[in-house]
């Protein structure tokens, strides 16, 4: 009977505490809420990453070079904070404000009304009032819920803001001479690189993922359909959605996915159907595409992605789906490394 070589077993003691220091902070970024900044900081620390050689084509010397840096690193996180300050100015916009959308919503309640079993019409509302009243009760009922919600969109916001200051302050780092680290140190920053590299493969695949399935959506809403006299409402809205929530492995499509598939109700069912079976189709493409772009980055098969973000699902809600695909791959890394699978 073979065995394996007792040195494929074993790590050295400072290797093993890293490991276990990595998986305790891997936790407290889930049970702390601390998701967001990690993630913008990892972002911010790769763009200049990637952007980085070029200044250092242009620019000679430490020392101008650590400035070239600095003010390129504040130039993404302005672009950042734009950005996003930009999705939400479009979104107010391209739906009009509070009475303009209430207003769609209710046209989508009068086109689907004769659409929906019998039970469910009853529950519809009757007129914009009847809709409206429905809301206020609803607020009224979680406003205490809603508050919450106002107060920690804000501390997200804050900690976004310092996480991409932090990415840039350890991307500057680089820049500077090298400190001398004993050995825990040592193994602790290569954890640190190997997770910020799974976030590179992970995320920046995800999105050449997200662009070409929000490219397919734009042609079928804004081409396809308009070919034949068919207009989908707030078109333009529903393909930022698409790429946004593509960014988020498989989740992502089922959330794009009903909404478009609602807002084409609000057309005729036959739109409806029309739009779910186009875009189950991209995205059957699209799966392929996850295990080719994806699993090719991390070495994983499409299931075991899956089966990693069930589980983190299960462990941590949402923000254990986001991590999951970054965690398996910077898990699966260390696991390979060690020739240990």
């Amino acid at each position: 009977m073979s065995t394996v070589p007792e040195t494929r077993l074993t790590a050295p003691p400072a290797r093993i505490a890293a490991w276990i220091l990595g998986l305790i902070g891997l936790f407290l970024i889930l049970r702390l809420g601390l998701l967001g900044a990690v993630l913008a900081g990892l972002l911010v620390f790769q763009l200049i990453h990637v952007l980085a050689p070029l200044v250092d084509r242009k620019v000679r010397g430490r020392r101008a070079r650590l400035i070239a840096v600095a003010l390129l690193a504040i130039l993404i996180i302005g672009f950042l904070t734009l950005a996003t300050l930009g999705l939400i100015a479009f979104f107010r916009a391209d739906t009009g404000g509070e009475q303009a959308l209430l207003a769609r919503l209710m046209d989508v309640i009068d086109a689907s009304r004769n659409q929906v079993p019998l039970w469910a019409q009853p529950y519809l509302p009757d007129d914009m009032s009847d809709l409206k009243r429905g809301l206020n009760a609803w607020l009224d009922e979680h406003r205490g819920e809603l508050s919450l919600v106002g107060a920690e969109a804000a501390q997200l916001s804050a900690r976004l803001l310092v996480g991409m200051v932090l990415g840039a302050m350890i991307a500057l780092q680089e820049e500077l001479p090298a400190l001398h680290l004993g050995p825990l140190g040592q193994e602790l920053l290569a954890r640190v690189s190997r997770l910020s590299d799974a976030f590179r493969r992970v995320v920046f695949a995800q999105i050449k993922i997200s662009a070409l399935n929000t490219a397919f959506t734009a042609v079928f809403l804004l081409i396809v359909l308009p070919l034949f006299g068919i207009h989908v409402p707030m078109s333009k809205t529903l393909i930022v959605v698409t790429f946004i929530a593509g960014l988020l492995p498989v989740v992502g499509n089922l959330i794009s996915n009903t909404l478009i598939t609602i807002a084409a109700l609000s057309v005729s069912i036959y739109v409806a159907v029309t739009a779910l079976v186009y875009l189950v189709l991209i995205h059957k493409l699209e799966y392929f595409l996850n295990a080719r772009i994806v699993g090719g980055e991390i070495k994983a098969r499409a299931w075991e992605l899956l089966l990693a973000m069930l589980m983190m699902e299960a462990a941590f809600g949402m923000p254990g789906l986001i991590a999951g695909p970054i965690y398996y791959a910077y898990i699966k890394r260390e696991l390979v490394d060690q020739s240990w699978i």
